[in-house]
């Protein structure tokens, strides 16, 4: 089925911008500079369990596990005072991440730096997407080749 290309370029503006941040697929994660979460897309409802009322206004901390809390602070603090994040060039990381019912997942995402009218850094968006069948399928590959190695003869 063919459809107009008019049609496809009149969604701009807001509506394309609509079209995206609702999209269910990928998580789209908005925080504030003091790590706030002001916008939670249905696709992060759908990977994390949290619906948008239960996570906007709470602490990032919803879905960083605890271990991994004062790393992520320390990294997001200086990241809103100079402004710049050594991730932020659409370089893709691969971070663990909780879920409402306690789970640990496998998330990758990239970040993009929110700033005012004079460039000042005043939040943060994450596109993140569960990798968390990759990331096991790659765990269990890793651990039958070390067991074929020790197991192989020596030369």
């Amino acid at each position: 089925m063919m459809h107009d290309a008019g049609n496809i370029r009149a969604l701009t503006g807001s509506s394309l911008l609509e079209a995206l941040l609702q999209t269910s697929s990928d998580a789209i994660v908005v925080s504030d500079a003091e790590g706030r979460i002001v916008f939670w897309n249905p696709g992060a409802a759908r990977i994390f369990g949290f619906d948008a009322v239960e996570a906007v206004d709470q602490s990032l901390d919803l879905i960083i596990p605890e271990k991994l809390r004062a790393r992520h602070w320390q990294g997001y603090r200086h990241v809103m005072a100079t402004g710049h994040s050594r991730y932020g060039e659409g370089d893709l990381l691969s971070v663990p991440a909780l879920t409402k019912d306690g789970r640990r997942i496998s998330v990758e995402f990239t970040i993009v730096m929110l700033r005012d009218e004079h460039g000042t850094a005043v939040g943060m968006a994450s596109i993140m997407r569960d990798s968390t069948k990759h990331f096991e399928e790659l765990k269990s590959l890793r651990r039958k080749i070390a067991e074929l190695e020790s197991a192989a003869p020596a030369a």
